[in-house]
């Protein structure tokens, strides 16, 4: 396919974006009120509106430089509150929680895999076939970034809340410190090349297998 302008490039990647990153803290919020807590409800953030989940800087600022730098694009939203005592079995359930946003993004990135066979069918003939590939394949790589950076076992991140349900307790109070600087720690990494060396490979291969699954390749 040739290559996009910058313009053409945010016109095909805002869409995939904004559903990537909100359905994940939805997805976090329905998964809470299943297992007892309603204050995602109760606050409006179960809802797929992005204004009720856009964050300045992580939704818009940051995708963006990276998008213009052609880097690899990632971005958060809004986190969706979660009020842990009213959860039924708070350490387990809360480790439930975490693990429904990545989930959602694997469930998104068929769906968008989908959307680019679709465009595949439609052909450059049609007026929607190549912004459908072009879309598709954007949905694809951004949901395969979200899930597997926030698989990393590092406090905020699901990842590591995920962990932390999963651990012994004196080893989930340890990794459960860290949280504080978590998002320290990830920026370090992403300055020195480190998180690209950790997340690229099995990003990479995530993208083949939905791609060979569906029939993009």
């Amino acid at each position: 396919m040739p290559p996009l302008s910058l313009p053409q490039l945010v016109a095909v990647a805002i869409l995939p974006l904004l559903f990537a990153i909100t359905v994940h803290e939805v997805a976090h919020g329905w998964v809470a009120k299943l297992y007892g807590d309603p204050t995602a409800q109760r606050l409006g953030r179960l809802t797929l509106n992005p204004l009720k989940h856009i964050d300045p800087v992580g939704t818009i600022l940051v995708p963006g430089l990276l998008l213009m730098l052609g880097g690899f694009v990632f971005g958060w939203a809004k986190p969706v509150p979660v009020t842990w005592q009213n959860l039924r079995n708070p350490k387990r359930d809360m480790a439930i929680v975490a693990a429904a946003g990545p989930a959602a993004n694997l469930l998104m990135a068929v769906f968008w895999a989908v959307i680019a066979k679709i465009g595949m069918l439609l052909g450059t003939s049609s007026w929607a076939g190549l912004p459908m590939q072009y879309m598709g394949i954007f949905g694809i790589q951004i949901n395969a970034i979200l899930m597997i950076l926030n698989l990393l076992p590092l406090p905020p991140l699901d990842g590591g809340r995920v962990a932390v349900g999963l651990l012994p307790g004196p080893w989930a109070w340890r990794l459960s410190r860290v949280e504080p600087f978590g998002f320290f720690i990830l920026l370090a990494l992403l300055a020195t090349g480190m998180l690209g060396i950790l997340i690229g490979p099995p990003i990479r291969g995530f993208e083949h297998l939905i791609s060979f699954l569906v029939g993009l390749r």
